[in-house]
């Protein structure tokens, strides 16, 4: 039976990605920077309305498993797309990139693949306006648990915990990878996803996680706090590894009484920050997974984030095993 050092379950977005400037986000009511999630009619105006399209295969936990699968290990994702040209695109492109992509397209769905139009502007930020489609109806029965159960890791989004199903599906799917003698993390994903499930959150971090991931943002609305220690402290009581990426203050990582804080690489002007946080979080896991020291998977989380914002695209485009190398991690 095939084994997988990592598994994921999350969105399969389509991200569809183009540059503009402030007038445009402004003559189309694009709030700058941020998130936000559109419906169907408002998703198609703003394809239509997009110039150079850059068409890849998305999500945020995908993202971090195609980085995961560039290291070298074995990867799965679990998503899913509609039968039609999107969703074909995306399970063609992340079985291309070596990824199993284990939920065939489903032919009678009723709503389309999911898609994220993303707008760059020349400051290297990008506003993304995300239609969720299909990819919400995620349910425990496109989970194999010969998948579930094989992984060595698993790895979760948080913004699947909008449905019902979804956390149902989340919870099974840690629980027969630890079963099976894996582990299981999250990204938390959205400081407002935290908002609308603290409860679920906390009760998943605390009982059924191995590790967890977030910004500042996150932790502190975790524990409708403003104080940034007390959330990493408190999220670190809850759950075995606690890592909060905090931009140019670089990472806190940390496991019982270890506390690990790097401080961000060198400054560089960001051509597209799409895919930091994902990237960051391969490099961390990769170096979970391979056995490294906690210092060590913080600064591989951090050389793929620093790498992937200094091109358009959420996925690398560097060999970063030689940049390990170059930075003597490995």
């Amino acid at each position: 039976m095939k084994t997988y050092d990592l598994v994921g379950i999350g969105n399969a977005v389509v991200d569809v990605i183009s540059h503009s400037d402030d007038a445009f986000l402004d003559n189309m009511s694009i709030e700058k920077g941020i998130m936000q999630l559109v419906e169907q009619d408002r998703a198609e105006q703003l394809y239509g309305a997009m110039g150079d399209r850059l068409q890849t295969p998305g999500g945020a936990v995908a993202n971090t498993i195609a980085g995961v699968g560039a290291l070298g290990l074995k990867t799965a994702f679990i998503g899913r797309v509609r039968d039609d040209g999107l969703g074909r695109f995306y399970a063609d492109a992340m079985t291309d990139n070596g990824i199993d992509f284990v939920n065939p397209p489903v032919v009678d769905g009723n709503r389309p693949t999911s898609r994220s139009m993303i707008f760059v502007t020349p400051d290297g930020e990008r506003s993304m306006n995300t239609y969720l489609g299909i990819s919400t109806g995620l349910a425990s029965s496109d989970v194999p648990q010969e998948v579930a159960g094989n992984a060595k890791i698993m790895f979760l989004e948080g913004y699947l915990f909008d449905e019902d199903a979804g956390k149902t599906a989340f919870r099974e799917a840690a629980r027969a990878a630890k079963a099976g003698g894996g582990m299981a993390g999250i990204t938390i994903s959205d400081p407002f996803c935290v908002e609308r499930h603290r409860a679920d959150f906390l009760q998943m971090i605390e009982h059924e996680l191995d590790f967890v991931i977030g910004n500042e943002a996150e932790l502190k609305s975790l524990f409708e706090t403003d104080d940034l220690e007390d959330a990493m402290n408190k999220t670190a009581a809850m759950c075995p590894i606690m890592v909060c990426t905090r931009g140019g203050d670089g990472v806190t990582l940390i496991r019982g009484s270890e506390r690990v804080d790097i401080p961000a690489p060198a400054r560089i002007v960001p051509v597209d920050a799409t895919g930091a946080g994902d990237q960051f979080a391969a490099g961390f896991i990769y170096g979970i997974a391979t056995g490294r020291d906690l210092e060590t998977c913080g600064r591989m989380g951090n050389l793929c984030g620093t790498e992937v914002i200094s091109h358009v695209g959420p996925r690398p485009a560097k060999d970063m095993m030689k940049e390990f190398e170059k930075a003597g991690l490995i």
